[in-house]
């Protein structure tokens, strides 16, 4: 007589083992697991939006050099992660990482860090792509209801609101409706992205008509930040590298998505890493190509330093229009990457009790995607983007930096929390079928370090005029990313105190086991059938 267990697949089988029945539709194939990430990581999206901060804090040495090797570290992180992916293919992903490793208390601050910083990468990713279609509508000269030729920066500024607006309703409704679809926009996307990249490169080589020298590419320092010279190796420049960091977020979408695709314990950490290995090279031969065209140093630098103006100054009408029509439509396939991410960690959060409304969150509609998870993770992102109505002296929406940190801080915590767990551990950690062997003891420590300095660093001023005890202190500068990282990490903590500790009890079972006893209980917990023999912290196999 066969069981309901054995008719389980494979990855059905893992799924229950780990505590959950499979709710979501399995439809996505290895490498669709691959393009969401490279979808997310998308370098035409933190490559272009975020140019100029690097431009501005470090020059094109801060992006030259600093790109390949800020892609190494990166690499492993994403290396540490995917041993966890392949260990614990789930929904809930990283902070499911966290409990199986430490618990419920790390489970419920990772799970909490990761949910804001894929709400604040929805933000920094759509409102990039609203800013560069705003720009693209401008050069064709568009002026229907919204006048997009303006020189007026208040206007352009609500302008790129309402647009950001829209695109976020336009993702919440592919999302919504069908994952299948989302499935396959994002392979078109993986190969939009390849594709793309080469064809800007090729522009950028052969479109100008001149080309700054190797020398400058890759040995000239730049300081417009306003802080003075002597701080450039310690302050100004490290402040560069959010360039690399913000484009380098998200990438955990192979995680999330691993209850959708096919073979996740093999799937997944391969996608996760692979998307990072492919980003960072191309990346590099993209900023290159934009690193050279600018030749008008004088008009970038009096633009904010943005890809933008180097491509409008290098490039005919023509060409700039093709160049940015490529970018857009890339960033806007990654916003909804992102959302069909966030959505997922969202559901899966809410599934286990975490998430005030639980009940609603986790809700699936026909289609069996978290319908209400994908409007909470919007109407979210909108909010924490409201500051970027308002610009600085200059027209700059200094908000627009501050998320794009909040993202990499909040992602990047919750990366390396259970990436600690797991080095804590040591050699009683279990692994799955793709693991690091006994590599991750340097892998690991490098990761968790270098995770640490980029959290002070990315909280750090960016300009004078953010300093508070400064003289000429604005509001407008100021990079309010430590002060949403602080108050999340106080109403978490306040949330935990005041009776999460008592409630949440880390993952939920939704499946009952051969010979499980009580269902509900988290994995591991008494009458779960998964682990209850071990003690916490121990990986179960």
């Amino acid at each position: 007589m066969t069981s309901a267990s054995d008719a389980l697949t494979s990855d059905e089988q893992r799924l229950a083992e780990l505590g959950y029945k499979q709710e979501l539709n399995r439809g996505w194939s290895a490498f669709s697991n691959f393009a969401i990430s490279l979808t997310i990581i998308c370098i035409l999206s933190g490559c272009f939006t975020t140019y100029g901060q690097a431009w501005n804090a470090g020059g094109p040495v801060a992006i030259s050099i600093g790109w390949p090797v800020i892609s190494v570290l990166v690499l492993l992180v994403g290396l540490s992660m995917a041993e966890l992916a392949s260990r614990y293919p789930t929904a809930g992903g990283i902070y499911y990482w966290a409990y199986s490793l430490g618990g419920v208390r790390w489970a419920w601050f990772t799970g909490w860090f990761n949910l804001l910083g894929l709400v604040a990468i929805i933000a920094g990713v759509d409102y990039g792509a609203a800013a560069f279609l705003n720009s693209v509508l401008g050069l064709y000269g568009l002026h229907f209801i919204l006048n997009f030729t303006t020189t007026n920066l208040s206007t352009g500024l609500h302008n790129t609101f309402i647009l950001f607006a829209l695109i976020l309703i336009a993702h919440s409704l592919i999302n919504v409706f069908s994952s299948p679809l989302v499935a396959l926009l994002n392979r078109i996307s993986a190969w939009w992205m390849l594709g793309g990249v080469m064809v800007i490169v090729a522009i950028l080589i052969f479109g100008p008509s001149s080309h700054q020298s190797f020398s400058w590419v890759f040995g000239h320092r730049a300081n417009n930040t306003g802080f003075s010279g002597g701080m450039y190796w310690f302050y100004v420049l490290p402040l560069g590298f959010l360039l690399t960091m913000y484009t380098f977020t998200g990438y955990d979408a192979s995680a999330h998505l691993s209850e959708e695709t096919h073979d996740a314990a093999r799937a997944a950490p391969r996608g996760l890493y692979r998307a990072i290995l492919y980003s960072a090279i191309g990346g590099w031969a993209l900023l290159l190509a934009i690193t050279f065209a600018a030749t008008h140093v004088g008009a970038i630098n009096k633009a904010g330093g943005t890809s933008l103006e180097v491509i409008e100054t290098a490039l005919s009408p023509a060409l700039a229009k093709l160049v940015l029509d490529i970018s857009t439509v890339g960033q806007l396939f990654c916003g909804m990457g992102c959302v069909a991410a966030a959505s997922r960690m969202c559901f899966a959060f809410s599934r286990d009790g975490a998430v005030p409304g639980h009940s609603l969150w986790r809700r699936l509609n026909e289609h069996r995607t978290p319908t209400w998870s994908v409007l909470l993770v919007v109407v979210l992102a909108l909010v924490i983007t409201i500051p970027a109505l308002f610009g600085n002296s200059a027209g700059l929406p200094v908000a627009f930096y501050a998320v794009t940190s909040i993202t990499t801080i909040g992602l990047y915590i919750a990366y390396v929390l259970p990436v600690a767990l797991r080095w804590r551990m040591g050699d009683k950690f279990e692994p799955g079928v793709w693991n690091l062997g006994r590599h991750y003891r340097w892998i690991n420590l490098i990761a968790i370090v270098w995770v640490a300095l980029c959290v002070v660093i990315f909280c750090l001023p960016t300009s004078p005029a953010g300093v508070p005890w400064n003289k000429g202190f604005s509001w407008s500068a100021v990079n309010y990313a430590p002060l949403v990282t602080i108050a999340l990490l106080l109403g978490v903590w306040i949330a935990w105190e005041a009776g999460a500790k008592r409630t949440f009890k880390g993952p939920v079972r939704t499946i009952d086991e051969r010979g499980g006893g009580e269902p509900g209980g988290p994995p591991g917990s008494p009458g779960s059938g998964i682990g209850s023999d071990l003690e916490p912290g121990i990986a179960t196999a």
